[in-house]
């Protein structure tokens, strides 16, 4: 289920340059602008791809990260991550 709020926040950051300079200098005081759940808030200020992950549209999620700075490959990581093992069937001949 995705989260309006932290949905909006991220689309701000995307649209509003000032917004997103602002939250670079300080995330606590732009996050406090929006409703958010505490522990969504501790989960953007942990960088937390896993808890943020199922909350928002993954094209957010993305450009959220590449705001904050986080490599792509490190996000990448981070996102599949978050997928279960898959198990592996081994064919018996």
């Amino acid at each position: 289920m995705t989260d309006y709020w932290l949905s909006k926040l991220f689309y701000d950051l995307h649209h509003d340059t000032d917004l997103a300079k602002a939250y670079r200098a300080d995330m606590a005081a732009v996050i406090g602008r929006y409703p958010i759940k505490p522990e969504v808030q501790n989960a953007l200020m942990g960088d937390d791809v896993a808890t943020l992950s199922p909350l928002v549209n993954a094209y957010l999620l993305r450009f959220y990260f590449q705001i904050r700075g986080m490599p792509e490959a490190e996000f990448i990581a981070r996102l599949h991550a978050t997928r279960p093992e898959q198990k592996t069937q081994v064919a018996h001949g």
